[in-house]
């Protein structure tokens, strides 16, 4: 089993996005590229701590690599937009990938570096790729947040459309 740590807006898509891709076993929400040790996610939205809302992937590299989970990514959010995602704004929404070895990190710059090369966005592509120091796992109430909740109308208005999105352009990699 490896691990990802991806940052891309609200940590409830990602945790979303990931749940249902074919060799990811598991998916936990938390705070990661910060300072402040053991932050709660009150200090996370402050701002002030350093930390992006990020969600920790345990996936099966021989059934789902990597790449393709970097490549999910890239589809399912803006990485234009600095310190931004939608309607949430600050740095705990900015678009970052905290590589766990040299691996991840020579692939993520890769597939930023394809993107940029093919124009797949119109904006030059703004997301951090930084070393992973610490993951701090989220309170329980983020956890599945999506699952427990497919109702709200957060999960309706911004995780769906996400989710739209992964089984139009990624439906081969999904359970």
């Amino acid at each position: 089993m490896k691990k990802a740590t991806l940052g891309g807006g609200c940590f409830w898509c990602l945790e979303a996005v990931y749940d249902g891709v074919d060799g990811v076993d598991a998916v936990v929400s938390g705070y990661a590229g910060g300072d402040t040790p053991n932050p709660s996610y009150r200090q996370v939205c402050s701002g002030t701590t350093g930390h992006a809302e990020v969600v920790q992937v345990s996936f099966e590299p021989d059934v789902v690599s990597y790449r393709d989970l970097v490549e999910i990514f890239f589809t399912i959010h803006n990485p234009t937009t600095k310190n931004r995602q939608g309607a949430d704004v600050g740095p705990q929404y900015r678009s970052i990938i905290l590589y766990h070895d040299q691996q991840q990190k020579d692939t993520a710059e890769q597939i930023i570096d394809e993107l940029e090369g093919e124009g797949v966005f119109s904006e030059p592509i703004v997301t951090q790729v930084e070393p992973l120091d610490t993951f701090y796992e989220a309170e329980e109430k983020h956890q599945d947040y999506y699952r427990r909740n497919p109702g709200l109308p957060y999960c309706q208005a911004v995780i769906e459309p996400k989710l739209s999105k992964l089984r139009k352009k990624h439906a081969a990699k999904l359970q």
